[in-house]
């Protein structure tokens, strides 16, 4: 199932040659579509050439719905697909900066680049403004932090925003996009008839244009249709990926690793204890959080463990190991990465720390202390936990 990691799977010779020739056709097609030269870039803002709006939303539109369509479908798993993280307010801040930026120089950071490239002297000197407020900006932000990491909304989607289903959000917006490429066209064609005197229409004259917008449309449909897998399907379409984890046992650690990465200052641990409520307020080990099996399905909550930081590990207890081999597949189908199961729960809990002192003293069975390690042989369990994270990247303006 895609994504695949090109590096692993290619090598880092074949890895960043397919880098290069993405990279480098990307740019071809910027340059073809007159991305590169300032002047058309700006008229867009006089409404007299739509090339970059229609563009860049017909590149939005068709990469959306194979997305979701191949999504849909089991071919690709959307939760692996890099989503940069929602900072509302300064999102809409440097969005602004950035459009009065476009106006006056006419590129965005990536056309510049294209333009530059070109050996265009505005495209150069764009570029040269942009490396170096880069770097006063970098230079800065300590002063207006406070700013910068405010209304964090983590991955954010239009669908989370409306509330929406994915489905029903693809259909909209391929909706609207289809209504802003006939503005676009439109208001493009009024202004250049409008030189030279001849007759403006509003119906649509290429027919070219209505069986892309009939294909369009019908595609968004099957994806409402299909709908995006619960985390039920996704299993059963990942499983061969995942599973020789669940087998091996590779993900099953020792209850000593987890005291150890439970008083490990640089792990930001998530317990998630999957026992009835009676048992969990019998005993309980200090900081876990009592879970439903079932609340694991919904995709909202889950969200919060996918975004953990690259430090952030979740464990999960139960002492039925069916139950709990449940939770780890609806986490790691929902883009959980570091996500492991305490070996047979709390079962052994007792017995195994019991009857142990430490300084003279019994320990807190709750929150037994990293102290207690040194009361057992190194040999005693092999360490599991191994700390992954997704990779990064940016878009053509970030």
């Amino acid at each position: 199932m895609l994504p695949i990691d090109v590096l692993a799977d290619l090598g880092k010779p074949l890895g960043y040659l397919v880098f290069f020739l993405i990279g480098a056709g990307f740019g071809f097609a910027l340059e073809i579509a007159g991305f590169g030269d300032s002047r058309r870039l700006a008229a867009q803002f006089y409404l007299k050439d739509m090339t970059v709006l229609k563009t860049m939303f017909t590149g939005i539109l068709v990469a959306c719905l194979l997305i979701f369509l191949s999504s849909s479908i089991g071919i690709l798993d959307f939760s692996q697909l890099v989503v940069n993280e929602t900072y509302l307010w300064p999102g809409i801040i440097g969005g602004l900066i950035m459009g009065v930026g476009f106006v006056i120089g006419g590129y965005c950071p990536g056309t510049s680049l294209v333009s530059a490239a070109s050996l265009k002297i505005d495209g150069f000197v764009f570029l040269s403004g942009t490396v170096i407020g880069a770097g006063i900006f970098g230079e800065s932000i300590k002063y207006f932090d406070d700013l910068w990491y405010s209304s964090y909304k983590g991955r954010y989607l239009v669908s989370d925003w409306l509330d929406w289903s994915i489905g029903a959000t693809v259909l909209g917006v391929t909706l609207l996009a289809l209504v802003f490429f006939y503005g676009a066209e439109k208001t493009e064609e009024y202004f250049r008839k409008k030189e030279t005197g001849e007759p403006w229409s509003w119906k649509i004259t290429r027919r070219s244009y209505i069986f892309s917008s009939i294909v369009l449309i019908l595609t968004a449909i099957v994806i409402l249709a299909i709908g995006q897998p619960d985390p039920i399907r996704k299993w059963k379409m990942m499983e061969s990926k995942y599973a020789p984890q669940l087998t091996s046992r590779a993900v099953f650690i020792h209850p000593l690793e987890y005291v150890k990465t439970n008083n490990d200052a640089s792990i930001k641990l998530i317990t998630l204890d999957l026992r009835t409520v009676s048992e969990f307020d019998a005993f309980h080990i200090f900081g876990s959080v009592n879970m439903k099996l079932d609340i694991l399905l919904d995709s909202k909550l889950v969200s919060q463990y996918a975004q953990l930081p690259t430090n952030g590990v979740v464990i999960l207890i139960s002492d039925k190991e069916e139950e709990s081999v449940k939770a780890w597949q609806y986490l790691k189908v929902q883009g959980v990465n570091n996500v492991y199961i305490l070996d047979k729960g709390l079962q052994n809990w007792s017995k195994l720390f019991g009857n142990l002192k430490v300084h003279g003293k019994p320990i807190n069975l709750s929150s037994p202390p990293s102290d207690i390690l040194e009361l057992f042989p190194t040999n005693t369990f092999t360490p599991k936990i191994k700390i992954s994270s997704k990779k990064h990247g940016g878009g053509l303006c970030g």
